[in-house]
Order: C-alpha cells, then sequence, then structure tokens
C-alpha cells in the first residue's frame, strides 16, 4: 500500500531510462561536435568519404524530385516570353511605322532647307533685291515652256524680271497678276538672250527652239566657242545683269553649237526672281540729272588778249619775233601776214589788206607823175 500510494513509483524507471538515454546523446553530440572542427583530419577521412556518399544518394533523388518544378517554369517562362515577344514586336512595328514617316518629312524638310540655303546663296553682282516663289505649274507643248509661280505684283515682280534657281538661269517672267507670274523659260521659241562665252568674251544669242539645248547663234570670231566652254549673260542691252550662269557649249547633232542649260540639272521648283529692269535702276539718278558744272574761267582770259593785241602789235615787231621760229622758205613778209591774225579777232585781217594797198597805188601814182615831171627837163 506504501508503493500505490505515492504516484511517481512506477514513472521512476521509465524517467532514470531517459534520463541516461538524454545523456549518452549528449556525450554523442559533444563528441560529433569535437570530432567535427578537427577538419584537417576527419573531413579528409571518416566525414569526408560519409558526406560525398549522402551527397550522391541525395543529388539524384533531390534532381528527380525537382525536375517537374523546372519544367513547369521552364514552361510557363517559355509562354511568358511568347507572350512578351508578341506585345513587343507589336509595339516595335508601331515604333518603325512612326519613324518612317517621320523620316520621309524629315528627309522632304532637309530637302527643302537645302534648297533655301542654296537659293539664299545666289550672289549677283551688282546686289540686286530678290523675292522667292514655288512653282505651281507647268505648261509644255512642241514649242512653249513656261512655268506658273506663287509671286505676283505683290512682291514687286514685274514683266522682264530674270528668274534663277540655285544653278543658274531659268528664264524671264512675261506676265503678272495677283500672286502669280508666269516665267518664259529659255527652250521656249519665243526666248532671246543675249550671253557671253567665258573663255573667250564672245558674244552670241541664246535661241530657244523646243527644245533641251537651246541653240547659240551669232557667234563672231575666229574659234570663238569650245566644247564644255562656260556660258554667261552678258547683260547687252541691260535686259540682263551680267555673269548669270546658263550652263556649257556642246556640239549638236545638227552642227550648231548648243548650251546644256544648268538650271536643268535639278528640278526647277524653287526659284528666284530677281527684281531688276534695266541698270537704269542701279544708277544715282540724282547725280546724272544735276546740270553740267560751268566752264573753267581760264576761256575768258584768252578771248580777250586777242582784242587787246590788235592796237598794239607793229609791223616790224610780228616779223622779229615770227623770223626765228620760221624755216628759211618761210620768211617772206607775205607768210608772216597770216600768223598775225590767228590769235586777233576776225577784224585784224580786215583791216590790214585795206591799209597795205593804199602806199602801193600812192607810190604807183607817185612814180608816173615823176617820169613825167622829169621829160620836159
Amino acid at each position: 500500500m506504501a508503493l500505490r500510494d505515492n504516484p511517481f513509483s512506477e514513472l521512476r524507471l521509465p524517467l532514470l531510462l531517459s534520463a541516461a538515454a538524454a545523456l549518452v546523446i549528449a556525450l554523442v553530440v559533444g563528441v560529433t561536435m569535437l570530432l567535427s572542427d578537427r577538419r584537417e583530419t576527419l573531413q579528409t577521412q571518416a566525414y569526408g568519404v560519409t558526406r560525398r556518399m549522402g551527397d550522391r544518394v541525395v543529388a539524384p533523388v533531390s534532381s528527380w524530385i525537382s525536375a517537374p518544378s523546372r519544367w513547369g517554369q521552364a514552361g510557363s517562362g517559355a509562354i511568358s516570353q511568347y507572350f512578351f515577344a508578341v506585345s513587343e514586336n507589336r509595339r516595335l512595328r508601331a515604333e518603325l511605322k512612326a519613324a518612317q514617316s517621320w523620316r520621309t518629312n524629315a528627309i522632304a524638310l532637309q530637302d527643302t532647307n537645302d534648297r533655301y540655303r542654296a537659293l539664299l546663296g545666289l550672289k549677283v553682282n551688282p546686289p540686286i533685291d530678290m523675292v522667292s516663289g514655288l512653282a505651281v505649274a507647268d505648261s509644255r507643248g512642241p514649242f512653249a515652256n513656261s512655268r506658273l509661280i506663287n509671286v505676283g505684283s505683290e512682291a514687286r515682280v514685274e514683266v522682264g524680271n530674270p528668274v534663277m534657281n540655285e544653278n543658274g538661269l531659268v528664264g524671264r517672267v512675261v506676265g503678272v497678276a495677283e500672286g502669280v507670274s508666269r516665267v518664259l523659260l529659255l527652250t521656249d521659241v519665243a526666248s532671246r538672250t543675249p550671253v557671253l562665252v567665258d573663255r573667250t568674251n564672245s558674244r552670241a544669242i541664246l535661241i530657244g527652239d523646243g527644245g533641251p539645248n537651246p541653240r547659240l547663234d551669232y557667234l563672231r570670231g575666229q574659234d570663238p566657242v569650245k566644247e564644255n566652254d562656260p556660258i554667261l549673260t552678258s547683260g547687252d542691252g541691260g535686259v540682263l545683269p551680267r555673269g548669270i550662269p546658263i550652263g556649257r557649249a556642246v556640239k549638236g547633232l545638227d552642227g550648231r553649237w548648243r548650251v546644256v542649260l544648268a538650271a536643268d540639272s535639278g528640278s526647277i521648283d524653287y526659284v528666284r526672281v530677281l527684281l531688276f529692269k534695266d541698270f537704269r535702276q542701279l544708277a544715282n539718278t540724282p547725280r546724272l540729272d544735276e546740270p553740267p558744272p560751268p566752264p573753267p574761267p581760264t576761256t575768258p582770259a584768252v578771248a580777250a588778249a586777242p582784242v587787246a593785241s590788235p592796237p598794239t602789235a607793229a609791223p616790224a615787231s610780228p616779223t622779229t619775233t615770227s623770223s626765228p621760229s620760221l624755216p628759211a622758205a618761210l620768211k617772206p613778209a607775205a607768210v608772216v601776214r597770216p600768223t598775225t591774225p590767228k590769235p586777233a579777232a576776225p577784224k585784224p585781217p580786215t583791216v590790214k589788206p585795206a591799209v597795205n594797198p593804199r602806199p602801193a597805188a600812192v607810190a604807183a601814182t607817185a612814180a608816173p607823175a615823176a617820169d613825167e615831171g622829169d621829160i620836159p627837163h
């Protein structure tokens, strides 16, 4: 009854066994931990072999276990990449389409900018005001070639104004209205342009005949032009400024000299109109309209000298002054008389012939009287 009265008496043996087992386990763990610190010996020997064997067994098992998860991740990644690639492709296609439209606009703007820069860089001598325009219509036929440009009388454009592009002369204005002008091209049959050959300075007339290369007529001189000679405007007649490039000379199939127009090397769309009528607009008109200056003051003194010379001149003094300067054949008195009237007025020559005959007549009448008086004696 005493043992039954104590409830823990039956648990004593299990508790002792449990405590002993825990002690043994603690000792084993402690020994194992002590042995694990000795890496230089145990890891390379017993523990290392055991660990490698465990790794060999665990590696394939873990690979088999993780294979489905890897396959799932790969499949989900492929699916997500596919949908991402599709969306990315759509986005890139939209960007490329927008970029292509921007590229087209950029190229057009760059071309326009380059054309404007070339037009603004045109220089003529002497400097002349210009206005820019755009060819909006083209009228072509077997003989007629003209263009319509979008500038007119509001821009001070007048009939006869030269028209150029960035390469050379295009033609001249033949009609003007509000906001539009008609340009007669150099190839039109009605076009006549005075030109010169830059190498020889020979003049000619550039005549349009409806073809792409107008001909050079009225060339003068020996060998005035050669192949590829530059042709410029001559400025003759005051219709066009001098020195505007037109093209280069070539020999046509018909044997005539023709001109390959420089303006045809590019499209004739953007042009510059020279506000030039004739060379009078370049001159200083007020200075040209000024009255001429008065005559120099020396002319009255020269006129007074001959008037004073006749009364003071003596018949003997001119002979003495003029005789040293005259040759021996011109020393007679008959030669002296014409020399004296040169500086004098018209009166001295009329007076001297009237004075000289009188002594001669008196001498002629006195000589017979003396002879007659001497005869009776």
